[in-house]
């Protein structure tokens, strides 16, 4: 059954209420988060799974000057959250309206009478409501008085400490996307459109497909050996670089340009995902196209050796 993602928890039709809920931002969908989902399921097996988010997300709506730091943008968190088995994501809409509702009243109006939640799952820090007035006891109180399910669900840990988006965007921003590929259970993945660059790569042998980070987290600026997403939804293996183009003067917003092994074809204005899966080298400046072009050589080779990927020539 495909998922459905709702955006308002007002007059929603009867087959989305009335189910299970995990609770949470979810950013990232990581191991922690599908044991939420796991849990909501798991107490009532015989009711559909629902996620309930917000977006954007709360720190996007208080602190809009901070860099980006998603992991996830909506849609990839809602395909994420259908691969984890829920048939229903309500994407709340987070504005001042609703940063102003009381704990008491979102219960009430968005939890019991808008989604009609009969069992609810979240972490043990789940906070909520206007000035996060809401925390886990007191929603436990509430949905005793309103004869609806809880379950609280305790930190999911490794032997680092409890897994986390934080841990999840400090090891990215780190240069090492194997160590949240762990956190989350899959390879940290930028999804986007591919715009027209400069034709640069082309013209130096070793074409891309460009992508803006945008509102995701910047990671570590460098090459990485990575896994393409196409919108066939194929895997086609590659080196990227994730920076502002130091050599060629700059740009005003990082790209990301990945190039595909062993591929040809035209992916302009369509979506792609790039899986960052190794990181091979910081981000540098050259001293002209000559030693740009033999870095990038010896760039696709060492990622070739990473991927396990032969060269064809």
């Amino acid at each position: 059954m495909p998922c459905h993602l709702w955006t308002d928890w007002r007059r929603l039709p009867e087959a989305a209420r009335g189910g299970t809920l995990a609770l949470g931002n979810l950013d990232g969908v990581h191991r922690g988060h599908r044991a939420v989902l796991a849990a909501a399921h798991g107490a009532r097996p015989d009711l559909p799974l629902g996620a309930l988010t917000f977006e954007p997300h709360p720190r996007e709506h208080f602190r809009p000057q901070d860099p980006p730091f998603r992991l996830t943008l909506l849609p990839a968190k809602a395909a994420a959250l259908e691969a984890a088995g829920c048939a229903h994501v309500h994407a709340l809409p987070f504005d001042a309206a609703l940063a102003a509702m009381e704990a008491e009243v979102f219960c009430d109006s968005i939890l019991r009478d808008g989604l009609g939640a009969r069992h609810l799952a979240c972490g043990a820090d789940f906070a909520f409501g206007h000035r996060r007035g809401g925390d886990v006891a007191f929603l436990a109180r509430w949905a005793e008085r309103n004869g609806i399910g809880l379950t609280v669900v305790p930190p999911v840990s490794d032997a680092a400490g409890p897994i986390s988006s934080t841990r999840i965007r400090r090891a990215l921003q780190d240069g090492y996307p194997e160590r949240a590929s762990a956190l989350l259970g899959r390879d940290w993945e930028v999804r986007g459109t591919v715009f027209h660059g400069d034709r640069l790569g082309r013209e130096l042998g070793w074409p891309t497909a460009n992508l803006w980070m945008g509102r995701h987290l910047e990671p570590a600026r460098g090459v990485y050996a990575v896994f393409a997403v196409l919108p066939d939804g194929s895997l086609v293996p590659g080196v990227a670089n994730i920076g502002r183009r130091p050599t060629l003067g700059g740009d005003a917003e990082t790209r990301l340009e990945t190039h595909l092994f062993d591929w040809s074809g035209d992916l302009y204005d369509q979506e792609i995902g790039i899986r960052l899966h190794r990181f091979l080298r910081e981000d540098a400046t050259f001293q002209g196209l000559d030693e740009l072009k033999a870095a990038i050589a010896a760039d696709a080779a060492r990622a070739r050796s990473v991927l396990a990927v032969p060269d064809p020539g």
